[in-house]
């Protein structure tokens, strides 16, 4: 017996977006919510993927780049098994850099941007986990806090998560 059932996924097209956004996936799993942090913008490469293509990787069966779905194993939990994946994406907070000049040259421009969002990125996990949530992931980051970029960037994931608004 098959068990086939039709699912639907709306998907807003400015997620398609390049450049560096920050995003939070909220997966309610059989072991209750919880929570993957992220950000687009390469380490390695002055690339900054939308979203959407973020969302397939850590999904899909490539180690190197399915970190949610390794974090969800390490946890006990089949991917295929959570019931929903709610992905909460902020941006782009700034665009990828232009693809002209050589790739040292783009990778002066793009890493500035990268270890900002970094650092919010690193920011968005401690407070999510200080306010309670179950945080899959830990974020390493060393950079320096924009606190005035990221009172605003905070601001918009409150209004997502409840008590983060209260910490």
């Amino acid at each position: 017996m098959s068990n086939a059932a039709t699912h639907t996924l709306k998907l807003p097209g400015a997620m398609l977006a390049r450049g560096f956004w920050l995003y939070v996936w909220r997966i309610e799993t059989p072991k209750g919510e919880f929570l993957y942090i992220g950000r687009t913008g390469d380490s390695s490469s002055p690339h900054a993927s939308p979203p959407f293509t973020r969302m397939t990787q850590h999904l899909g069966k490539q180690k190197n780049s399915n970190a949610l779905r390794r974090n969800l194993l390490n946890a006990g939990i089949e991917a295929e098994d959570c019931e929903v994946f709610d992905l909460i994406a902020h941006g782009p907070i700034f665009d990828e850099v232009p693809s002209k000049g050589t790739r040292e040259e783009r990778m002066e421009l793009h890493k500035p941007l990268r270890d900002i969002v970094a650092a919010m990125e690193k920011q968005l996990a401690d407070d999510l986990r200080d306010a309670g949530y179950n945080v899959l992931n830990v974020v390493h980051c060393k950079k320096p806090l924009d606190v005035v970029l990221w009172k605003n960037v905070r601001s918009t994931f409150a209004a997502h998560f409840e008590r983060l608004g209260n910490s």
